[in-house]
Order: structure tokens, then sequence, then C-alpha cells
């Protein structure tokens, strides 16, 4: 089920971005087959985004460990790997050794630095690559440092749905030309372009580099977050004028007792004003309150309570896999909708499996274990 049924895809162990991308394109549909390692180091925070995978162990740094990586990866469409620049060349499983294989292979590559420039080989993780690319200076406290956005601009949104993007685009080109290709997907790339709006309200003299200044950064009374009497928050989101004035109604605001939003050098005081009313009641009396309203008002709800959000709720926007509590498959499709997902496996869950299915015999498949060339079940 889903409009990848068909598509096999074989991810090379990794952490981040590439489990993540793998999962997107499993819960819609694509046959995932994940290389672990043999001695069961795998990425502990996986249980959610490993969903939905078969899983076969093969030690790449044995002799005959990336022969039989290449086999598999011959059988796939998609392959997914997020090893620094030259090293799945250096044990056997970089693009020359799999497109000899399979030219119709699509090798997704997927990298915080990109696969040359003079940082390519450094080690950095997703706050050093949003860093460069400005988007980290824009978030955080004024009178602060700036915030990393949790890991969500490098790793997931510049990353991971960059990479399948390209994986998804290079699928396309191959049905005209018959031909795969590799395809780099850099975090500080995709988490630039993520940035495109932003630089250009820079371009058009719309933000300045000064945080908590500009329209989208907290900075403007309308568009940012309040404290509420009962240590809760609220998000305000009234950019348009008719959104702004169902605000200051509800709020009980005469629009002539405050100056224009229009006016920058009056924002200081206009968050004052609103900060003050915010904070004398609770979070949910004020979600009562802007109930059914557009003013663009809404509860900042914890991680612990999106899943019973009512909304949340009537979209089942959150569901239960395996006894664990998560984010639903997205988005969703008319005619070709998601299976339901299946929870994660152990690494070499599958092993004796695929590697039936690859054409090797039980003693060959022995001899494979024997010589710790593979683990797993």
């Amino acid at each position: 089920m889903g409009p990848l049924d068909g598509l096999r895809v074989v991810e090379l162990e990794a952490i981040g971005p590439v489990p993540y991308c793998a999962m997107l394109l499993a819960d819609l549909g694509a046959e995932v087959v994940r290389i672990d390692r043999v001695d069961g180091s795998s990425d502990p925070l996986r249980t959610l985004t490993g969903r939905n995978r078969r899983s076969i162990a093969i030690d790449l740094k044995h002799v005959d460990g990336p022969p039989l990586a290449v086999r598999l990866i011959a059988t796939a469409d998609v392959l997914l790997e997020g090893m620094r620049p030259g090293v799945a060349e250096r044990i056997g499983v970089g693009p020359t050794a799999c497109v000899a294989a399979n030219d119709r292979l699509i090798y997704g590559r997927m990298t915080g630095w990109g696969q040359e420039g003079p940082y390519a080989h450094r080690a950095g993780h997703d706050i050093d690559y949003v860093a460069v690319t400005g988007a980290l200076h824009a978030m955080g406290d004024p009178a602060g440092l700036p915030l990393p956005p949790l890991n969500l601009v490098g790793d997931f949104g510049g990353g991971a749905l960059f990479l399948a993007f390209g994986v998804l685009a290079a699928l396309f080109e191959r049905s005209v030309s018959g031909k795969g290709q590799v395809v780099d997907a850099a975090m500080v790339d995709g988490a630039s372009s993520l940035m495109t709006m932003i630089y250009e309200m820079r371009a058009r003299g719309m933000w300045t580099d000064d945080r908590g200044q500009n329209l989208l950064d907290g900075g403007a009374p309308f568009y940012t977050t309040y404290a509420t009497a009962d240590g809760g928050y609220v998000a305000v989101g009234a950019l348009e004028s008719q959104f702004y004035e169902e605000l200051l109604e509800l709020l009980g605001i005469d629009p002539l007792s405050i100056p224009s939003r229009h006016d920058r050098s009056a924002w200081p005081s206009l968050r004052q004003t609103f900060g003050d009313i915010f904070a004398k009641r609770t979070r949910s009396e004020w979600a009562q309150v802007f109930a059914g309203s557009d003013a663009c008002v809404e509860p900042v709800v914890t991680m612990g309570e999106a899943p019973t959000h009512p909304h949340m709720e009537a979209r089942n926007t959150f569901i239960e896999v395996g006894g664990q509590i998560q984010p639903a498959p997205a988005p969703r499709f008319a005619r070709t909708p998601s299976a339901a997902p299946t929870p994660a496996v152990p690494a070499g869950e599958n092993t004796d499996e695929l590697l039936a299915e690859l054409g090797f015999a039980a003693d060959e498949i022995a001899d494979l274990r024997g010589r710790a060339v593979v683990a797993g079940g």
C-alpha cells in the first residue's frame, strides 16, 4: 500500500537524517531493507524512525562483506548512505561499485557539508551546519544567545527532506532516461534553501540581522508567544490586518488606544500591553476565548499533550505503533493510502530471510554466519 509500493530501497545504517528519510519512503509504501552492523552497536534512537524495515547485519569491514552488500544493493532502486565523503568508496560500496552492479540505481548521499568543498571532511552536527547558513543567528532571544531549533532545520528539514526530494526527482528522471544517478544532499544546501524567503525579505529591507527585531522571529508583538497566568504559553500569529483586528477585539483593546502595529518603534510597548493582558488568564481560559476565532491564537502544547489535542486526535496525526505513540505517516493520499506502520526490528532480524531471497542456500548462509560476515536471525 502507498504511492511508493513496488519501490525497493537499501539503507546503510546511519544516524539522524538517513533513517528519517528511509522512514518517509517506507511510510509511503517503499520496501526498505537496512544493512546494520554485526556488533549490535546500532543507533538507539531509531525505534520510531526505524519502523517499516527489514534488517540484515553485514560486516562491511570483512573482506566478503562489501561484495555481499553490493549484491543486495543490485536488487534495489535506491541506496541511502550517510558516511563522510570517500568512506563508502574506501570500503567498497561507493557509487562506482554499486552502479556497476545496477546502472539504474539512485545513489542517495547524505552529509552535512556536501561531497566537496573545504569543509567536506570535517565532523559536524546539525547546529554546525545551520550556523553557517545564517539560520541559527536569526533565532533566539535578542538579549541572549542564538538558540538551535532542535535539529529540525539541518538534520531533518535541510537534510532528510531534501534527500527524499532528490531521490524522488531522480526516480522521475530515470523513468525518462532509464539511468540512475548520484544524489548529493548536503544539510548546508538544504537549510540554506529553507531560508530563501527570509533572504528575500532581507534583500528588500524587510529583515535585519538584529535577532528578535523582525516580523517572524518573535520581534513583532502580533507574531510571538506570551506567558499565561498558569505558567503556560499562547502563540499569536495575527499577521494580516483582519486577524489583528480580531485579536484586539478579543483582548478587549480599543485600536485607537494603542500605537499602530506598523510603527516598529512601538513594538516593545505593544508587546508589553499584550503580555500584561495574556498574563491575567490561564492557557486554557485563553483557548476558550479564542476558540472558533480567526485571530490566529493557539495554546502552546507540550509534546506530551500534542497527541491528545482535539484537532490532532480528530485527524489521527499521532498513532500507536508497537506500544509507542508517534507521528503518523504524512502526507495523505486519496487513492493510495499508506498502510499502518510496523514496529522497528532489531539489527539483523531478517538476515537469513534476505540471504535466502538473494539465492543463498542454507549451507552458504551457515558459512557466512560461521565466518562472521553476517549476524542476526
